[in-house]
């Protein structure tokens, strides 16, 4: 006898597989975001004395 399918318990398996992968991709992406945030507390220092810098670079440049 040929080998009959059960489909309801394909679909679940294949639900079950799309909301685990779907879990894994939101749980990466926070890491990311945590990351960057983290990441983000120094980066405006360093923007801000890059700006400052550059402004009285710019300042020098034209008084002379």
């Amino acid at each position: 006898m040929a080998f009959k399918p059960n489909y309801n318990f394909q679909k679940a398996e294949r639900s079950r597989a799309k909301a685990q992968k779907k879990q894994e991709k939101l749980k990466r992406l926070q890491e990311e975001t945590e990351k960057r945030k983290a990441g983000q507390g120094s980066e405006p220092d360093a923007e801000a004395k890059a700006a400052d810098g550059e402004t009285s670079a710019a300042t020098s440049a034209d008084e002379a």
